[in-house]
């Protein structure tokens, strides 16, 4: 029986790297996740959920955090006009911590072994991410 895992999947180059690279050269049983927090259309979810079945994974999931997103960190953001160096928002670091929860719920809820995302040692993401999933799944192995 295949080991299953969850896979952060943007449909970037990374992440269709990542599925290919765990299906195929691993043998993995790949679950692909992208997480909504207000910036897809839903022509591109569909479009992303397509190529992630083209790179063979066994199963597509897309969760709409756009809500729990907006309550719980954006709009906070807003009222506090939190920026970086008064000029960069800090919007996307926050997003980080909420697709990440929401992958870790979602590997949870399906009884993953592993956990795998595209990003790499290079930016604070791969922290993010990493931080989040030891903190919520620490059963859980990560993989990058």
């Amino acid at each position: 029986m295949k080991k299953k895992v969850v896979l952060a999947y943007s449909g970037g180059l990374d992440t269709s790297f990542c599925c290919i690279y765990l299906t195929q050269d691993l043998g993995y049983e790949v679950h692909s996740v992208i997480v909504n927090t207000g910036g897809f259309s839903e022509e591109e979810l569909n479009g992303v959920e397509e190529r992630a079945y083209k790179m063979g994974v066994t199963s597509h999931h897309v969760v709409d955090e756009t809500e729990n997103f907006y309550n719980t960190c954006i709009r906070f953001l807003i009222y506090g006009n939190v920026l970086k160096n008064n000029t960069y928002p800090l919007s996307v670091s926050a997003e980080r911590v909420s697709q990440a929860t929401a992958i870790a719920n979602y590997a949870r809820e399906i009884g993953a072994e592993f956990v795998a995302h595209g990003s790499t040692g290079a930016g604070n993401d791969q922290v993010r991410f990493d931080m989040i999933f030891n903190i919520l799944v620490p059963e859980v192995q990560i993989m990058c």
